[in-house]
């Protein structure tokens, strides 16, 4: 039996608007529960086009099935739409905290993401087929009006989305964190849907269904509340879990987390969106391989780094006579700031912030060589000491048309070295960008070092990592085409290039020339 018209607790027109603002704000949650999945899942399980294509792909599906299922609650609309709110801000509220706990504990969050994605899906699917049938019910207009309705509740939807979708990057994420926004999102969807439902239709529910929706909104509220409370704690353990016991400085800047681990006299782990950037084992030998190449192999006094907010390649430029300036250019002042405070991480970049020497830029290095990078003139050597370009987020900064923007800068006889990524681990992704670097109008030389250490501790990389392998380093060595710095003879016979100690050159594979290049419209790297 249909539930019939309520005695109005106000005029039609205040109900519509209560209504439709129950529509904004659960439309801004639901886009606030998407996006955190999303970034959450780039960042705990990597390539986030593939997780943004999961999530979106799983969620609009699971929509259609939630507005079919919602067609059989259509006789209790209030009711179920209470319900279905509450049960929203329960899944979606706690869903980070889930999915954060089964990749410290499980090692992988694939099957939660795609579990989570179905479920808020399904829920957000029912919201809309439900929110019409209960403004047809407080609004005259509505019986001969249905396309001005339907216009109405998919305008407040839009907007509300648009409204969660700037807020999630901008506030909650910078301000609360991916954990503590998630509960508060989750808190703010149950209040807002139990309190339409009592509002306006709570005189005409059942006692039983009243007190029903009452005590299932306090307890979401309360388990939403107390995993709040419990939200620092949880972290701690579950960092813990993942990097082990001996985590010295977690912080959430505006660009990534970054963890520094080493406590007792370890030598220091850093870890920049859980994926091991610096390991105190090994530090000096990947910056010597990285940077002593380029700077050995003709003039070198004038200097520029893209990326290595950590100082460690500065430190090993700075270190060689006749460097007379290094230019230093990092997306994330967080990292410098702490790169200069941390006393064991200063210690290890040799405290090169303090050196007159060097000059830090606070940019997105892409952006800088197209706009003031070109006005700053031309350097000796171009050191790219970037994230892995195994990672989605850093696709444009081993393209062919990033490689021509630096290649723009060096100066006659400069060199460009970049870091590669794993030569052996990942022989592909390798190849790719030694052939986007000569795509570039660069000759390139290849080599390899090896730490001492074994595989990683954390993040994305660890499930592809031996823990018995030692460390692999790939790295790519670029100049115009010229007699010197090298000839482009075998590896073995190249000249002009010093390696340094644990260092070896590497002989292209076969089908290495046939390997396309990496563009902004044809990325080719992946995870």
């Amino acid at each position: 039996m249909i539930e019939p018209l309520p005695a109005p607790v106000s005029s039609p027109r205040s109900g519509r608007f209560l209504v439709l603002a129950v529509v904004f704000i659960c439309a801004a949650c639901g886009l606030v529960y998407e996006l955190e999945l999303v970034a959450l899942a780039s960042y705990l399980i990597g390539d986030s086009v593939t997780q943004a294509s999961v999530v979106l792909s799983v969620m609009v599906f699971a929509m259609g099935v939630g507005s079919l299922l919602a067609k059989r609650l259509r006789c209790r609309a209030a009711v179920g739409f209470g319900l279905i709110e509450a049960a929203l801000a329960l899944v979606g509220g706690c869903s980070a905290i889930a999915l954060y706990a089964t990749f410290a504990w499980f090692g992988g969050s694939r099957y939660a993401l795609v579990a989570f994605s179905l479920a808020i899906g399904i829920l957000i699917g029912a919201e809309i087929p439900l929110l019409m049938t209960l403004i047809q019910r407080v609004s005259r207009r509505a019986a001969g009006d249905v396309i001005g309705t339907v216009a109405d509740l998919f305008a407040a939807d839009y907007v509300g989305a648009l409204v969660g979708g700037l807020a999630f990057p901008f506030l909650l994420l910078p301000q609360l964190g991916q954990l503590t926004a998630a509960l508060l999102t989750g808190a703010v969807n149950a209040v807002a849907g139990g309190s339409l439902v009592l509002l306006l239709f709570g005189r005409d529910l059942s006692p039983r269904a009243r007190w029903t929706l009452i005590g299932a909104n306090a307890a979401v509220l309360a388990v939403l509340a107390l995993t709040t409370a419990l939200v620092g704690d949880f972290e701690q353990a579950a960092r813990r879990a993942v990097y082990g016991g001996q985590v010295r400085v977690a912080v959430q800047t505006r660009v990534q987390e970054v963890v520094l681990t080493g406590t007792g006299g370890s030598p220091l782990d850093l870890f920049l969106d859980g994926r091991l950037r610096i390991d105190g084992r090994d530090a000096a030998r990947y910056r010597a391989a990285l940077v002593a190449p380029a700077l050995d192999a003709g003039p070198h006094g004038r200097v520029l780094i893209l990326g290595g907010g950590d100082g460690l390649a500065a430190r090993e430029a700075l270190s060689h006579p006749g460097v007379r300036s290094v230019t230093l250019v990092e997306i994330d002042p967080g990292l410098v700031q702490l790169a200069r405070e941390d006393p064991q991480l200063a210690s290890l970049n040799g405290h090169a912030y303090r050196d007159p020497r060097l000059r830090t830029v606070i940019a997105d290095a892409f952006g800088w060589l197209r706009g003031d990078g070109y006005a700053s003139g031309s350097y000796d050597a171009i050191v790219s000491d970037l994230p892995d370009p195994g990672i989605t987020a850093s696709t444009k900064l081993y393209s062919q048309e990033f490689y021509g923007l630096a290649a723009r800068l060096l100066a006659p006889g400069g060199r460009l070295v970049v870091h590669a990524g794993p030569a052996a681990a990942r022989p592909r992704t390798f190849w790719t960008v030694a052939a986007t670097v000569r795509a570039a109008g660069l000759t390139t030389v290849e080599y390899r070092a090896t730490g001492s250490g074994a595989g990683f501790t954390a993040g994305p990389d660890r499930a592809s990592a031996s823990p018995k392998s030692p460390r692999d380093w790939g790295f790519v060595l670029a100049a115009r085409p010229a007699p010197r710095p090298f000839t482009t003879g075998a590896a073995g016979a190249r000249s002009g290039v010093r390696l340094p100690l644990g260092s070896e050159p590497l002989a292209p594979p076969r089908g290495a020339d046939a390997v396309p290049p990496s563009t902004l419209v044809h990325p080719r790297y992946a995870d």
